[in-house]
């Protein structure tokens, strides 16, 4: 019988009772193991440097690095691992900044425990993790009420890599589902994200729900 190793979490937040709440329900999840805490920006990215976590739970609001700056390291440096933000701040600028730097999620700290546990799952599945608030503020910013930008259609395969970003899976998974390589995907990917003016995977999807390409169903498959 095969062990699954446990999902390592970085902490990032510069509120020690906000950090020690969210890692104690966080490790009452058999899966989920916190291997480190920051309290600054700039101790999580030495952090994440030196263990180099599977996910990265980071707050907006720190001193040194923002959360946003921190994603944004994160993404240059070691851009396989998850970054879910889980934060007081819903203000669409915070929303939008965090999501084109490139997060795999944004979760609300009014979340419940499971949900947050589940957020967490997600990040490091491949998936987006997006409050249902914030959800709805990405779909306003990226409408914007009328499309302000030319799109270029979709090619059927890049929508089959598309959908299949939107239901979760990983590169290698969508590769093997469509029976290419996982270069041939990160260039469809590539092409995906310049006709979507989009920076991360998740920013992608959502735009592409917005223009009706995708059914808002598939991301909760």
């Amino acid at each position: 019988m095969t062990l699954t190793s446990p999902i390592r979490v970085l902490l990032a937040d510069d509120h020690a009772v906000v950090r020690a709440g969210i890692r104690q329900f966080l490790e009452q999840a058999p899966d989920i193991e916190v291997v480190a805490e920051a309290d600054d920006g700039k101790t999580a990215e030495r952090l994440i440097a030196e263990h180099q976590p599977d996910v990265a739970v980071l707050d907006i609001q720190m001193p040194g690095a923002s959360g946003i700056e921190v994603t944004r390291w994160v993404r240059n440096a070691y851009p396989k691992i998850g970054i879910l933000i889980l934060t007081a701040y819903d203000d669409d600028p915070y929303v939008m900044a965090v999501l084109q730097a490139g997060a795999n999620g944004y979760v609300l700290k009014t979340a419940a425990p499971h949900e947050i546990i589940r957020a967490v799952r997600d990040v490091h599945a491949g998936n987006s993790a997006l409050d249902a608030s914030i959800v709805q503020k990405v779909m306003n910013q990226v409408t914007g009420g009328t499309r302000q930008w030319p799109v270029e259609t979709l090619t059927p395969r890049e929508s089959e890599v598309l959908a299949l970003v939107a239901k979760g899976f990983t590169n290698k998974a969508i590769g093997v589902q469509l029976g290419i390589s996982d270069r041939t995907v990160q260039g469809h990917l590539a092409h995906i994200f310049g006709k979507l003016q989009a920076n991360s995977r998740t920013e992608a999807v959502m735009r592409a729900i917005s223009l009706g390409w995708l059914s808002p169903d598939l991301t909760e498959e």
